[in-house]
């Protein structure tokens, strides 16, 4: 018997971080995972999908299914007006269906599902959401989780919130962590670094690093009040999407006058991403709460020593191999950040620490897990 899974990949195309990125690395993953005793075919679905779209190859066992209903239209459908077009009008019989970006669909009643939750930031840190979405995500979040015969939590952090905030039963939980590509490496390229350098006309070291979306979870706020007491001087580059928070962001720049030592580079091209990291003296990431926390395991797995907040999932990547900080203490984050430029030999011994910590994470090994849940949902 072949299984039939299907599976959302609209993430995938339609956002360039986070749970795009995981929904992206997953199916590559998966597309490279074939145990011997198990034969799958994967129905990837896909909203939103042009005229123009073209499919990523993955092999015989993987067929698309797109929609030219937008991701928002469909959500009208399925969560304001609670219309059953179930996502089987799509992508034809399924045995499984598997939501990687909080929300279930509708689907058959024969078929089984499973739900990836990435975080319950919008319960416990509210005031990160965007205006307009709390209401969305606290009302049809918790139902996807009720509806779901099984739930995947990216960490330990994650699953104990689903117990705690919505009382899912423990055992309908697995915590699958996420994986990092063997792209984030050391890397001794002078000429390609060079290139990245130009690129993003980064300033010369020291330089401390952040990787994320502008908005308040991420404490940039406070990241810039900590830099703001660094010293030696050394330049912040913070990367990522300049989301809704970022005009309150540019105005504390402004109000600690930090404009010649703080670039934002918005989103930058993947494929520049393992050199950035490389770029970097250090690695900050000071998050008020994170179902993972990524950029912190790309960050290691590239050699970067790394300070991170000591809060939700984040001590679970890290491990022993970062210096972990209260991520509201402003005068302890300068201080760690302070330290770590100074200090060369602590740098290097955090250098090695990360390493061996990233050594434990792989998209491989995630994607192996994923298939042994689909199997044990099927039997």
């Amino acid at each position: 018997m072949i299984a039939r899974i299907g599976l959302d990949y609209t993430s995938a195309l339609n956002q360039r971080a986070g749970i795009g990125r995981y929904t992206r690395e997953l199916v590559n993953a998966l597309a490279t995972t074939a145990p011997l005793d198990w034969a799958a075919h994967y129905r990837l679905f896909v909203a939103e999908a042009r005229a123009s779209f073209r499919a990523p190859r993955l092999g015989a066992n993987f067929c698309w299914h797109p929609s030219r209903l937008t991701e928002r239209n469909l959500h009208r459908l399925w969560f304001r007006l609670r219309l059953p077009l179930s996502i089987e009008n799509w992508t034809g019989p399924l045995d499984l269906f598997h939501a990687p970006d909080f929300f279930l669909p509708p689907v058959k009643r024969s078929t089984r599902t499973l739900l990836t939750v990435h975080d319950l930031s919008f319960v416990r840190e509210p005031e990160s959401v965007m205006p307009g979405m709390a209401r969305h995500l606290n009302t049809w979040v918790p139902r996807s989780v009720q509806r779901a015969d099984h739930v995947i939590a990216v960490s330990e952090s994650t699953r104990h919130d689903l117990i705690d905030l919505y009382q899912t039963p423990p055992e309908k939980i697995s915590v699958l962590y996420h994986g990092v590509g063997a792209e984030f490496r050391p890397i001794l390229d002078a000429a390609r670094l060079a290139t990245v350098r130009r690129k993003y006309s980064l300033p010369e070291p020291p330089l401390i690093l952040s990787v994320g979306t502008v908005q308040p979870r991420k404490n940039y706020q406070r990241l810039l009040q900590a830099f703001a007491h660094v010293r030696p001087a050394a330049s912040l580059v913070i990367a990522g999407g300049q989301g809704w928070y970022f005009d309150e962001i540019l105005a504390e720049v402004r109000r600690l006058h930090l404009e010649s030592r703080v670039r934002f580079l918005g989103f930058v091209d993947e494929a520049d991403l393992p050199l950035l990291y490389n770029l970097a003296t250090v690695f900050v990431y000071p998050s008020l709460y994170e179902g993972f926390g990524l950029p912190v395991l790309e960050a290691m797995a590239c050699g970067v020593p790394v300070v991170a907040s000591r809060r939700s999932a984040l001590p679970e990547v890290v491990g022993a191999a970062g210096q972990l900080i209260d991520p509201v203490d402003i005068e302890g984050m300068a201080g760690a950040l302070t330290e770590l430029l100074a200090d060369e030999t602590l740098r290097r011994q955090l250098s090695a620490a990360g390493l061996g910590q990233a050594a434990r994470f792989s998209w491989a090994r995630t994607a192996e897990q994923l298939v042994s849940l689909y199997q044990s949902l099927l039997s």
